[in-house]
């Protein structure tokens, strides 16, 4: 019977587990291997699990590598830094958010669509790891032979891809999710579909669609992202159309203006556009109660009508 708790692999020293909403991966062997992404909060046990399943009991990875810090992705890195000693390694223009010295452009919930829709009620924060987050370099891995760093912003101002050019594979983190993540049925039935990165969460929509573009000239046999299943067989033909046809969000606080980061964090936002969702939602639970108190007032003071036609309550009969 398989282990429930081994990660999926995909290739040649790479296998990966999904906590929640989000992918996470186990990069390498027994004895050299990195975990990338640290998943939603509440899933160390399963990581752990995951981990030994794949390289036995007092398997400690070498480090734990972010593709950016959102909470998705970073949920349970100061729990498994806590269990495993080791460093958390993130790009440069990340550190100011994972270390609380900036928080991430707001996000932007009337970008429309089910993850916009379904962001109001996600955390705005991420996590702060300043004791082990030390700074990941562009480039080939350290100590992971054959990967190589690639910067891809544009979700976030630090989003970083890893890529293993002997193979064709892509980590892609957030630089595209691999099932569409606007649509109720994507996020449901999550089909293998090339799609736009979380997209009330992505402040530059100009970097983000360079990023791509980046990602797409690689021609990826296999792209793992964060969102969505694995991709191979087409991965690079989805890829490359996606990219070329790449279209932001018809509105959104970041289509047209984007944010402004540097080493220091957020340095300029547009303005916020009105959100009349809540408004309406407000219109409606609040006609809703007016009408319930209606039909209970009726209710409860029902009529007959007499003989002459006049009406007369039951307590009068």
């Amino acid at each position: 019977m398989a282990n429930l708790e081994a990660p999926v692999e995909l290739a040649a020293g790479v296998a990966y587990l999904t906590t929640g909403i989000s992918n996470v991966y186990y990069v390498g062997d027994k004895d050299n291997w990195v975990l990338v992404d640290a998943g939603v909060v509440g899933y160390t046990r399963q990581i752990l699990a995951a981990a030994a399943a794949r390289f036995g009991a007092d398997a400690v990875p070498r480090a734990i590598l972010l593709t950016h810090g959102h909470y998705d992705h970073v949920g349970c890195a100061g729990e498994l830094h806590t269990h495993w000693g080791v460093p958390v390694l993130a790009h440069a223009l990340e550190l100011p958010y994972l270390t609380g010295k900036s928080d991430y452009p707001q996000k932007d919930p009337t970008v429309g669509g089910a993850m916009g829709f379904l962001s109001r009620f996600f955390p705005a924060r991420t996590v702060d790891l300043r004791g082990p987050l030390i700074e990941l370099p562009e480039g080939p891995v350290p100590g992971l032979p054959g990967w190589t760093t690639i910067h891809t912003p544009g979700h976030t101002p630090g989003h970083v891809c890893f890529w293993r050019e002997a193979d064709g594979f892509v980590i892609g983190g957030d630089v595209v999710a691999t099932a569409d993540l606007d649509s109720w049925i994507g996020i449901t039935v999550q089909r293998p579909k090339v799609s736009r990165p979380p997209s009330p969460f992505t402040y530059d929509w100009n970097l983000a669609r360079s990023s791509i573009r980046q990602i797409a000239e690689l021609c990826p046999r296999t792209l793992a992202c964060g969102h969505g299943p694995p991709m191979g067989a087409d991965a690079a033909v989805q890829l490359a159309r996606f990219a070329e046809d790449f279209r932001a969000p018809s509105h959104g606080r970041y289509v047209d203006t984007p944010a402004k980061a540097d080493r220091n964090g957020v340095v300029y936002e547009p303005p916020a556009p009105p959100d009349r969702l809540p408004k309406i939602a407000a219109g409606i639970v609040a006609g809703s109660l007016i009408l319930a108190g209606a039909i209970y007032r009726k209710r409860g003071g029902k009529t007959k009508a007499d003989g002459s036609g006049r009406s007369k309550t039951d307590s009068s009969a």
